[in-house]
């Protein structure tokens, strides 16, 4: 891959979901009993009581997400057309991804091993994502190189968000669920990010 012909905001993103799949993987294979959407917290990977060996795993994996996908909320700077409502949407965008990515740093560093802390990171990382999604669906959706499907979509991920927090017989494979359409929201993001460097090339 010619990484020269990519924005590093893409870039970033990218490396940021590779970080996150290649040691959630690594930290499954190391789980020492059944595990499944439908009884387990993605959280339960980082707990060092119910996976002793492979805990830590997720807990970098998730720490270097958090960290390399800084630069991706930030490129996002580069869809402002100026516009004041626009601008403030994005803003509010880039500030939601901000938290998010903080956030995640901070629920691997108090895992579930430390469960008030923990949930407190984690109340704070899933209302950035809800913010993040609306509010950059939101702002992007009538930018003229937008790919409006993204958008909706976007829109589509917040509301599953929200429904997997307050819904409490879907909160396992809820969690899962949101977390699965924020990562595809990313790729999409990326990808329109690609479509515009190609055509202003």
């Amino acid at each position: 891959m010619d990484t020269s012909r990519w924005p590093i905001s893409s870039v970033a993103g990218i490396m940021a979901i590779i970080f996150y799949l290649v040691f959630t993987l690594t930290s499954f294979l190391h789980y020492p009993t059944a595990y499944s959407p439908f009884t387990n917290w993605l959280s339960d990977l980082g707990n060092s009581q119910l996976n002793l060996s492979g805990a830590i795993f997720y807990n970098v994996g998730v720490i270097l997400t958090g960290i390399t996908i800084l630069p991706f909320y930030i490129g996002l700077y580069k869809w402002n057309t100026g516009e004041k409502r626009m601008k403030i949407l994005l803003t509010i965008a880039q500030l939601a991804g901000i938290s998010s990515a903080l956030s995640l740093i901070m629920v691997r560093v108090f895992p579930e091993d430390y469960p008030e802390a923990h949930w407190f990171w984690s109340t704070i990382l899933f209302v950035s994502f809800a913010f993040f999604l609306t509010f950059s669906a939101g702002s992007l959706v009538k930018h003229s190189a937008f790919i409006k499907p993204i958008a909706y979509y976007g829109f589509t991920a917040a509301v599953i968000n929200f429904m997997s927090g307050v819904i409490y017989n879907l909160v396992f494979v809820g969690e899962w669920i949101s977390v699965s359409m924020f990562i595809i929201y990313v790729v999409l993001l990326v990808y329109n990010f690609k479509v515009i460097k190609d055509r202003d090339s």
